[in-house]
């Protein structure tokens, strides 16, 4: 219904902003990471990106500073048994790029430190997100441990996994591995460099 809301910032808490849009006051529930992100523009007028959920007993608008955020959000409650309030609290322990490399790297430990989510949760997440996050998320060529998202790179890093690399000397060595190439001759390449 609304796609987002630009107006006078007026209030924000936790998990919470509200922002007066000629003199309506709208609440959002809002990730951590957003109020950092709020407080560190220092604009008086802000922008942000909603999503209205409707209960039978309640109706909430959630708000979030970048559009990567919504889509993540969008995403997290697709799972089964995660809801707005256990999505939000996924964003605020995780930025879009750190929640895509922990997904890509199934590292559900990490996952489960999110406020309201468990180890089966965090466990459910991986395996429904894994291939929709490596489509959906692009992560930056700069951030270090850059997730194996392909399909065809998860492989490889398995299989060196199965020989008996650990799991950061796999990726370390397909980094900069062209994901074009067959599954074999990536894990010939990936042998080479592990052999150097």
């Amino acid at each position: 219904m609304f796609y987002y809301i630009k107006g006078d910032l007026v209030h924000t808490e936790n998990n919470l902003a509200v922002i007066d849009v000629g003199g309506v006051a709208y609440k959002l529930t809002v990730s951590a990471n957003t109020i950092g992100n709020l407080a560190a523009s220092q604009k008086d007028k802000v922008k942000l990106y909603t999503y209205m959920a409707v209960r039978e007993d309640a109706v909430e608008l959630f708000g979030f500073y970048s559009l990567e955020e919504l889509s993540l959000f969008k995403l997290l409650i697709t799972v089964s048994g995660v809801g707005p309030k256990a999505a939000m609290s996924v964003l605020s322990s995780f930025t879009v790029e750190k929640f895509a490399i922990a997904v890509g790297n199934e590292d559900v430990k990490a996952l489960s430190k999110a406020n309201g989510v468990g180890a089966k949760t965090a466990a459910r997440i991986v395996l429904e997100l894994k291939d929709k996050v490596a489509k959906e998320i692009s992560v930056s060529k700069g951030v270090a441990d850059t997730p194996i998202s392909s399909g065809t790179l998860s492989d490889a890093q398995n299989a060196l996994m199965v020989l008996g690399y650990s799991k950061s000397e796999a990726t370390n060595a397909l980094k900069g591995i062209s994901p074009a190439l067959s599954l074999e001759d990536m894990i010939k390449e990936a042998l080479k460099k592990l052999m150097k």
